[in-house]
């Protein structure tokens, strides 16, 4: 048997994240769950007390402070202890970024252990979800909110270092190129980026080397002057303005790296392009021409 306060939510708004449901639980010796299958991502995080989890074919024993992840359609165990049976609380998730923010605080099947000095807080997040448990988008919106800062607490103690050294690598530069894409348009520089990602300038150099063959600069630079490009070539914006949307508050400096990597001047490059399409436009209004001029011909 156990003591448990638990609620169910209909998310009336999808997105990104989203509470399916909370609660929160105080065991009675050996009680267990599985195995069985859980429809969406559930977290529980120990109180008190002790107990085992099992998934992956691996068991876990966990105790105060610890917390265990199950992922959607992967068989689960886990059961209190005999002697010191455990009071937990969990939260179940979903959503189309909740598998992106498990990876990124480096759970999964293969690691779905974590540990956390910030009992209260994450209790208290749960607690305020219980509370807000009403139909609508208000109390919605603060559940939701909530389960940001539960999942924020854990992912201050996750040990994503578990992971293999390859699939964090990968990582920081999957965030890092989001991060540039995002941000091109503001005078953000590299450090900027690694600042981001949470790791030093010279290890974000390496990573960008080994995976893209060029620097986290030489990405930057030729991110904003294949925007700018497009910008000349489909627009009749001045440079300066082109330069300041692509993060370059001098034109000057903007200029030089334009023609650095294109090989002429962002002038002469628009006047290229402007060109070409115009000898593509007259080629296609000839090919017309010809093929009205055949029609007529059949007809005659």
């Amino acid at each position: 048997m156990e003591k448990a306060y638990k609620l169910e939510f209909i998310n009336e708004q999808t997105g990104t994240l989203a509470v399916n449901c909370c609660g929160c639980s105080k065991t009675e010796p050996l009680h267990s769950f599985g195995p069985a299958l859980k429809p969406h991502y559930m977290i529980h995080y120990v109180l008190s007390g002790k107990g085992i989890f099992r998934i992956g074919g691996r068991e876990y024993p966990l105790e105060a402070g610890s917390g265990f992840l199950i992922t959607p359609g992967e068989l689960a165990f886990y059961q209190s202890d005999e002697r010191e049976p455990w009071t937990y609380v969990w939260v179940g998730f979903s959503g189309s970024g909740a598998g992106n923010f498990v990876n990124y605080m480096g759970l999964s099947v293969r690691h779905p252990v974590f540990h956390s000095e910030r009992s209260d807080e994450l209790y208290g997040s749960v607690r305020d979800m219980m509370e807000h448990n009403t139909f609508g988008l208000t109390n919605e919106l603060r559940r939701n909110g909530q389960l940001q800062i539960f999942l924020s607490l854990i992912a201050e103690n996750a040990r994503p270092q578990d992971k293999a050294e390859e699939d964090k690598a990968n990582q920081y530069v999957i965030r890092a190129v989001e991060f540039i894409q995002r941000n091109y348009c503001n005078p953000v520089k590299v450090t900027d980026v690694a600042d981001y990602v949470c790791i030093n300038r010279s290890y974000l150099y390496t990573l960008f080397e080994n995976s893209m063959g060029m620097s986290p600069q030489q990405f930057l630079t030729t991110y904003r002057i294949t925007k700018a490009a497009e910008l000349l070539a489909v627009t009749a914006l001045p440079v300066e303005s082109i330069a300041l949307s692509c993060g370059y508050n001098d034109p000057l400096v903007f200029t030089k790296a334009f023609k650095q990597m294109k090989g002429m001047s962002p002038s002469s490059y628009r006047r290229e392009m402007q060109n070409k399409e115009s000898r593509r436009n007259k080629e296609y209004l000839r090919q017309v021409e010809d093929f009205i001029s055949q029609v007529n011909k059949l007809n005659s």
